[in-house]
């Protein structure tokens, strides 16, 4: 209840995220689906709240101003710096846990350090066999956030290991179970309230100690705003000075001795050498495209393998269910139209959720693997799709064909697989080639299942080279057309042979 209390009226201000007021609001860009301690609810109905919810308030007050926040993907919250102040999704600065890095100095501005954060490690409470960070390397999967310092480290020290994610809670729950994933790196504020403060998962977990890789928090603003960041900078150095930052970490149990250290140093207190903070962080490819295109080709990959898997499975399931709503009694046609239209009428994205994360919820047998959930996943989809192609064939064909069939003495079964069939699989060859086209793209939905293909990729290398995001586009977006366009001319060249139309859906 203090929690909800010392929080609500600064999030009261949000309803002037629609109606932006640059002299009476201080906007800042903020991904609530990240969770506690950042920014989080404890009642579902109630106003956000967690410590840089109450660090927005001090210094909004600070300045004057009422702070709103305005909601975007944790990824991509610098880019809403680049669009005009007074739009609906500007903002003055972006505070939610952004790391000091070098390629984002590079085009924004940065306040001083506001905390002080190391790499946690955590794995479940009764997990012996990670005892120190050395044991990842005997092959164990770790969950990570997606962009974030902890994917980049793990990913240079773990390489093959790293399963990124946009959700912090998905990785804990992964880890949890005990399934897919042995371990996550995080923040320690995030490490912190997992492990000791939610009361979903206390005493789910253990952090593995030492914590590694010490750095900062800052806040990003555009670089005009030299006043604006004069005056953050005084407030950060005010929170420190008055104890008001020491209460809010303390509060959330983030308070140590990396923050004593940090307020020492803002406030000309001059601590002792020891083990401080590193400036920045670097990006993970220097400024050169080069050393990112294996990466991206690696990830290319594995889209044509989620493809070349999935689609053949997809085609088989597809025309038994063409069969059966075709040829089959209304007790087994009824149930499989119900599925196309569910489908159909469902997101892929919806389903992959549904397979991933409700499935072992039934039985933990049903926990399979990311890989194999994606090509199931994708299977399933696409076979309501081809069922729709298949049947289409099915009814082209001329009545008479199976009259004629059953006149000369075939059984229904022996003139559908071979009369039928055949004759109704020509027809449609153009339009599921064009499904596989289509699939190729479709894949970059299974990121949301720990699958890192090449649209992921791509989003994971341009979080930390931004300076790359054209070359980075254009290198991903060629891949896409080297594996797309030899199918598109097959489905032209198909389509002139047998002179059939097809539509790319």
């Amino acid at each position: 209840m203090l929690l909800v209390l010392s929080c609500t009226w600064a999030w009261a201000a949000v309803s002037y995220a629609q109606t932006p007021n640059a002299e009476r609001e201080l906007r800042f860009g903020t991904d609530p689906t990240g969770g506690a301690p950042y920014i989080f609810k404890v009642d579902p109905n109630g106003p956000y709240i967690g410590f840089e919810v109450e660090l927005a308030a001090y210094m909004a007050q600070k300045l004057g101003r009422l702070p709103v926040a305005v909601e975007g993907e944790w990824s991509t919250l610098p880019e809403l710096l680049d669009k005009p102040r007074g739009g609906e999704k500007g903002i003055d600065i972006v505070l939610n846990g952004y790391e000091l890095r070098e390629d984002l100095q590079q085009q924004y501005a940065a306040t001083v350090p506001y905390y002080v954060y190391r790499l946690a490690l955590v794995v479940h409470a009764q997990d012996d066999s990670i005892q120190q960070w050395s044991d990842l390397r005997a092959g164990k999967r770790i969950g990570v956030l997606e962009g974030s310092v902890a994917f980049d480290y793990c990913q240079q020290r773990y390489p093959g290991q790293v399963l990124p994610n946009k959700d912090v809670a998905v990785m804990f729950e992964e880890v949890k179970r005990r399934g897919r994933v042995d371990a996550t790196v995080q923040d320690n504020p995030a490490a912190i309230w997992f492990v000791h403060f939610d009361p979903t998962y206390r005493g789910q977990f253990k952090m593995i100690e030492p914590a590694r890789q010490p750095s900062y928090y800052v806040i990003y603003l555009r670089k005009e705003d030299r006043q604006l960041k004069e005056r953050l900078d005084e407030a950060i150095r005010e929170g420190f000075r008055d104890g008001t930052f020491r209460r809010i970490y303390s509060k959330y149990g983030l308070w140590n001795a990396d923050q004593e250290w940090l307020a020492k140093e803002l406030t000309g207190q001059f601590p002792a050498d020891d083990d401080t903070p590193v400036e920045a962080l670097g990006s993970s490819s220097g400024g050169s495209l080069w050393p990112l295109i294996p990466k991206l080709l690696q990830a290319a990959g594995m889209t044509v393998f989620l493809s070349v898997a999935s689609f053949p499975l997809a085609m088989i399931l597809g025309l038994l269910i063409a069969l059966g709503r075709v040829y089959g009694p209304h007790w087994l046609a009824a149930p499989l139209t119900v599925y196309v239209e569910v489908i159909r009428g469902t997101p892929l994205l919806l389903q992959l959720y549904f397979l991933f994360f409700m499935f072992p919820k039934i039985h933990p047998l049903f926990a399979l693997d990311p890989i194999y959930t994606g090509i199931l996943g994708l299977a399933l989809n696409y076979a309501a799709y081809e069922a729709e192609n298949y049947r289409a064939g099915l009814l082209a064909i001329p009545k008479g064909q199976m009259e004629a069939a059953l006149a000369l003495g075939m059984t229904p079964l022996t003139a559908i697989r071979t009369v039928v069939v055949p004759q109704a699989l020509r027809l449609v060859i153009p339009p599921v080639t064009n499904d596989f086209i289509a699939l190729f793209k479709d894949t970059s939905v299974c990121s949301v299942i720990l699958i890192t293909e090449l649209t992921r990729r791509y989003n994971e290398l341009y979080n930390f080279n931004r300076d790359l995001v054209v070359e980075l586009a254009i290198v991903t977006a060629g891949l896409y057309l080297m594996m797309s366009y030899p199918l598109a001319l097959l489905a032209r060249r198909l389509e002139k042979r047998w002179g059939t139309a097809h539509t790319t859906r």
